[in-house]
């Protein structure tokens, strides 16, 4: 179903689409299609509650996500269900998704007074300065399908923590689990039309885009996507976050602990199926430790499981045949141009049905081929031998995009001095957790614009006036 304007909708004008479960290719659900109609109406409901909602005090609009983590937190199990149906997922990683965004509407409430401003010392004798904040106004909520009720989560609560009003876009792929994300925010007393919810494919986000009433685009997806959205939101002079594409490079050095590092590039490179923007995409081995990594790594990758989600292996399908197509057009570009398939590459044996691929592991690979340039988001894990760490930090940042890089050493000064030098938004040092909530999340160069998460992000739905008052 659609949200407007407090208003629960079954049918809309542009008909249904099915929703598809990746494990079995079938159809099992049917969601209505939003065109400009709905679009407009939701935009226009979110612009109608603004006033009001920008006016409430930041303990109230507290209460109201504190509220709403409760009930999605008692949902947790059911809506991870749903997740796991229409993404694919394992049912744990799921599970965990849901439980991140409960973690992301608590800390968000608990930083709504973030908002509120600041007296200033003055800088002159005879003066007073008073820096406000307010919300900048209905904000466009696209959300992507791979973490769809996660990622929704990280842009909602800080949102409707700045007092801002929101019309929520998720992936026509992956809509059903962030219906009822948005369910437990009206259960938690959001009023009519703070938050509005419609579905569709891309013509309905850019409508949603160019809607005179939406005065903040926040989205997560592919570059080209957000370029273009750039482009659409110009027009309008709209402010902009965008969490973009990542090809993310995971760096081992000679002296690092080679279990560690296998342990964390295994879960990073493949962890549901590589669909993750900050997904190890490349992997650099000074050459001293390249021989022992590879068959470490080889032998820790063989033992992830595969199967339908709500089985729980290690690993569920992808999300569809384009993004398994995907895949294996970049494992071919490779292998025409000298890479090697060591593990993997293929369908796995009894797994026709649905959208499985095994986990895959490449050698003999440079930076003429695509897999070592642009994102493959899959489960690819290309890896190349380096004669230094220098080298590795080159090739690293020979790269459009720099949301997240990692590294393993046990050298702290050598881990710190290439920090520094990573041109990349977040650096893993010894771990690969990239996007917690109390940090900000911030993509370089082409990764994207703006950043997310850590109390500062309300920032980003706000806008600054400063009053100076001469008193004398």
């Amino acid at each position: 179903m659609m949200l407007i304007g407090g208003q629960w909708i079954r049918e809309g004008s542009g008909g249904v689409f099915p929703v598809r479960d990746p494990a079995t290719e079938e159809f099992f659900a049917e969601v209505p299609r939003a065109t400009e109609q709905e679009v407009d109406r939701a935009c226009k409901a979110a612009a109608e509650a603004f006033p009001s909602w920008s006016k409430s005090l930041p303990a109230e609009r507290a209460k109201v996500l504190l509220k709403a983590a409760e009930e999605l937190e008692q949902k947790t199990d059911e809506i991870a269900r749903i997740l796991t149906k229409e993404q694919g997922k394992p049912i744990k990683e799921a599970k965990g998704e849901v439980r991140g965004a409960v973690q992301a509407l608590r800390f968000f409430a608990h930083h709504a007074d973030f908002s509120i401003g600041e007296l200033r010392a003055p800088n002159r004798a005879g003066t007073v300065n008073l820096v406000k904040y307010y919300p900048v106004g209905p904000v466009a909520v696209i959300s992507p399908w791979n973490y769809p009720v996660l990622l929704t989560a990280w842009k909602v609560a800080p949102a409707l923590a700045a007092g801002c009003t929101v019309v929520i876009k998720p992936s026509s792929k992956t809509p059903l689990a962030v219906t009822e994300f948005v369910r437990c925010l009206l259960e938690g007393g959001a009023p009519a039309g703070v938050v509005n919810l419609i579905h569709g494919s891309g013509d309905v986000g850019m409508a949603l885009v160019r809607h005179t009433s939406i005065r903040k685009i926040t989205f997560t997806g592919e570059t080209e996507t957000g370029k273009i959205i750039m482009r659409e939101a110009a027009g309008g002079i709209k402010r902009l976050t965008l969490e973009l594409g990542g090809h993310c490079p995971l760096i081992v050095a000679a002296d690092a602990d080679l279990d560690a590092a296998v342990e964390g590039g295994v879960y990073r490179a493949f962890r549901n199926m590589g669909q993750v923007c900050n997904s190890v995409n490349r992997i650099y081995v000074e050459r001293p430790v390249y021989k022992e990594f590879l068959q470490m790594f080889i032998e820790r990758t063989k033992k992830l499981t595969i199967g339908p989600g709500i089985e729980d292996p290690d690993l569920g399908p992808m999300i569809d045949d384009e993004a398994r197509k995907r895949v294996m057009f970049h494992i071919h570009d490779a292998v025409s141009k000298g890479a090697t398939v060591i593990y993997g590459g293929k369908i796995p044996p009894g797994f026709e049905k649905g959208f499985f691929f095994e986990p895959t592991v490449l050698i003999n690979v440079d930076h003429s081929m695509i897999v070592m340039r642009e994102e493959t988001f899959g489960p690819v894990a290309p890896i190349m031998a380096v004669d230094s760490l220098d080298e590795a930090i080159k090739w690293a940042n020979d790269s459009r995009y720099g949301l997240v890089a990692y590294l393993y050493t046990r050298d702290i000064g050598k881990a710190l001095r290439a920090a520094e030098k990573l041109e990349y938004g977040t650096v893993g040092i010894n771990n690969v957790v990239g996007g917690e909530v109390e940090y900000p999340y911030a993509g370089w160069k082409e990764s994207g614009l703006g950043f997310e998460l850590s109390e500062h992000a309300i920032f980003e739905f706000l806008q600054v006036k400063h009053i100076r008052i001469y008193w004398r």
